[in-house]
């Protein structure tokens, strides 16, 4: 990529606008959490799963649509160790017993040439699921805490803290805001389940990765240039490290862009998830972290 071999984009230049963009992405973002509310999946709202054994493989896809309508709302469904058995979650409220009647006379109905068996059932109570929103949310803060430190410690500056873990704030917040916003719209689930709490924990990890070479770069820069400003400095470390980004994100995002159209069904929430992280992350690698970095410090100096 030799257009990426010597670059002088001006990154800290346009830092303004950048915060303008994030603002208005941050803000749409939170205001449609607090206001549409986030919409969580079985795992944190609780519901009722079956397992069923088929005699031949079944269409996990086929099977969903057929479920729709008699059980009131689209249920998650996942293979269980072979083609033949499925894992049927839905949250409908009636008792489990009437749940699995439906399930039961709407396969038979659909399918009556693939018997079948119910291996499992059973209740994912409110309070389970209570307990699991806050471990998740526990996970997710206790991350960004240890990053922090992590931080702090290897680059023995809290601007380069609070710079990483603002970029990772930024990103998860908005990935939430999208997922919330576009939930009544696309034509997959965009519920937050335990799948996509994985999924924000690995947008933390690849923002973070990208944030920490640039930082390393700047630390270089700043041992052998060191009559350098800091904001040309930045730049330079961030131009430095620019065909790096670039070649990553992109190989990245093609390999997840064919998990997004191949994966199934169940991996849509997730891909799609990961999908918008790694532009995120770029995004605030390139113009969020750096950029309060560099109005940290000149803050830090003028006071």
């Amino acid at each position: 990529m030799r257009w990426f071999e010597t670059p002088s984009i001006d990154f800290n230049g346009k830092r303004k606008i950048a915060y303008i963009l994030s603002a208005v992405l941050f803000i749409a973002s939170l205001g449609a959490i607090l206001t549409k509310g986030l919409q969580y999946g079985i795992d944190f709202r609780g519901g009722k799963e079956f397992v069923l054994d088929f005699e031949d493989p079944i269409s996990v896809v086929e099977l969903r649509s057929d479920l729709s309508e008699p059980l009131g709302s689209t249920p998650e469904l996942k293979l269980f160790g072979s083609d033949s058995e499925i894992l049927i979650r839905t949250d409908n409220e009636q008792e489990i017993a009437e749940v699995q009647q439906i399930i039961s006379s709407t396969v038979r109905e659909f399918h009556p040439d693939n018997p079948f068996i119910v291996v499992k059932t059973d209740v994912i109570s409110p309070r389970f699921a209570e307990d699991l929103k806050w471990g998740a949310l526990q996970a997710v803060i206790y991350a960004i805490v240890i990053i922090f430190i992590y931080i702090l410690i290897r680059f023995r500056n809290w601007t380069f803290s609070a710079g990483a873990v603002a970029a990772l704030v930024h990103d998860v917040v908005i990935v939430l805001g999208i997922f919330t916003i576009l939930g009544d719209w696309v034509p997959f689930s965009l519920q937050i389940d335990q799948a996509l709490i994985a999924a924000f924990l690995t947008i933390v990890g690849y923002s973070l990765n990208d944030t920490v070479v640039v930082f390393d770069r700047i630390r270089e820069n700043s041992n052998v240039h060191k009559g350098m400003d800091f904001m040309p400095m930045v730049n330079k470390s961030l131009n430095d490290t620019l065909s790096r980004t670039v070649i990553t994100s992109l190989t990245t995002l093609f390999v997840v862009l064919v998990l997004f159209i191949f994966g199934g069904e169940v991996l849509k929430g997730f891909s799609f998830a990961l999908l918008i992280g790694i532009v995120l992350g770029t995004y605030s690698s390139l113009f969020v972290a750096s950029s309060l970095v560099v109005e940290l410090e000149q803050r830090t100096k003028q006071s």
